[in-house]
């Protein structure tokens, strides 16, 4: 049998281009297998395609990594198509292939530092002017298209969620991800851990415990953009390209957080982080265009800066989190292999302007990764063992 997975699609797949640039998305509804779940398996190409978005999310928020999360859902695939003649039907497709991948994302994390943020590492914030260090020896928590998943809640993916999970010991995290994000019972959880339901209430509780010392939950986001937030945007991408360090200083909340891995510092206040840009940021007037996205369910940027030739080269990708009218926090991602997983240019003409259409004569940037479904494998059938 020879069969190729999904050709990565999710970056066009129900996707609308605006004439803004804005990508959005259309979340399909998750639904289960309602005749005999064992005839999906004798389509494997058609099942892949049908799970790998919302596996996908699944693995990322297990991984905290958009490109492992990738490499987890193709192992996942691949068990499964092996496994596929001893599938019994005692559960639908979809609820095994969750099983799997839960147990593929655990082997995965087995010794295993977790993904953090800046703020995460334990370290005190940072005034604007100390000397800036990396670590690039760190794996830091990656942001995900939206576009490269499907989600019943698009809260779930959110970055400050997906952070907070990564703080979780490994089963601890997905236990609370298969209650609570999936909704599954805590006898299924247990049958898909090989442990008690016992066990699983235990570490639910424990989960939600450091969880709200966090005062974080799956549930406080808002699900899509009101008026008042596309001007603010629209201000803010304007504030960047004029290099208006009031207007960005305004546009943030007092309390705003900046942070941007591989550097290892984090900014409180939004005073100080207008101190930041004004000073250690390399770009000027007109310097710094943006591309709007989309990365876990919140606004995003593909911030490019203008070059000594004059056109623009990527620069980092910001996630924005909005509270309130204003921007309460910046992830600023300074990983370029991330504008391939968003879709974005590689270089824009030096006549860009913000606002103009994203144009489609020019290459989209190239990433160091094989997106899932780019390997194609050909295999002869398992054979039945029953």
């Amino acid at each position: 049998m020879s069969f190729r997975l999904d050709r990565c699609r999710y970056l066009q797949a129900d996707c609308e281009r605006t004439e803004q640039g804005v990508t959005t998305v259309q979340e399909r509804r998750v639904t289960t297998q309602q005749d005999d779940p064992t005839t999906e398996l004798g389509d494997f190409p058609t099942l892949t395609e049908k799970y790998q978005r919302e596996l996908l999310a699944h693995c990322y928020r297990m991984s905290g990594s958009v490109h492992e999360a990738e490499d987890l859902v193709q192992e996942t695939f691949l068990r499964a198509w092996k496994a596929s003649a001893s599938f019994q039907g005692r559960s639908s497709v979809r609820t095994w292939l969750y099983r799997i991948a839960t147990n593929v994302c655990l082997t995965n994390l087995e010794g295993r530092p977790r993904r953090p943020l800046p703020a995460g590492l334990g370290t005190p914030d940072q005034m604007a002017g100390d000397a800036l260090e990396w670590d690039h020896e760190i794996a830091w928590l990656e942001p995900v298209p939206d576009a490269a998943v499907v989600v019943a809640e698009r809260d779930s993916i959110r970055l400050a969620f997906v952070a907070a999970l990564q703080h979780l010991p490994a089963r601890q995290r997905a236990v609370l991800i298969l209650r609570d994000v999936l909704r599954w019972s805590a006898a299924e959880v247990a049958d898909a851990l090989d442990t008690t339901v016992a066990a699983v209430n235990s570490a639910l509780q424990r989960a939600h415990a450091q969880m709200n010392d966090r005062d974080l939950t799956e549930d406080t986001v808002d699900e899509a953009l009101d008026d008042g937030q596309r001007v603010l945007l629209d201000q803010y991408v304007d504030a960047f390209w004029r290099k208006d360090i009031d207007a960005i200083v305004r546009l943030l909340k007092a309390e705003a957080t900046w942070e941007m891995p591989p550097f290892t510092s984090w900014y409180l206040g939004n005073k100080n982080i207008g101190q930041l840009i004004a000073t250690q940021c390399p770009g000027g007037t007109n310097d710094m265009p943006m591309i709007e996205t989309r990365a876990n369910g919140q606004p995003a940027f593909g911030l490019y800066m203008r070059t000594k030739e004059g056109d623009f080269e990527p620069f980092h990708l910001q996630v924005l989190d909005i509270r309130d009218g204003q921007v309460a926090h910046v992830g600023a991602f300074f990983e370029p292999s991330l504008f391939a997983t968003f879709g974005l240019p590689a270089r824009l003409r030096a006549d860009f302007r913000p606002g103009d259409p994203v144009p489609s004569d020019v290459d989209v940037a190239r990433g160091d990764h094989v997106p899932t479904g780019h390997e194609a494998f050909t295999a002869a059938p398992p054979t039945s063992g029953r």
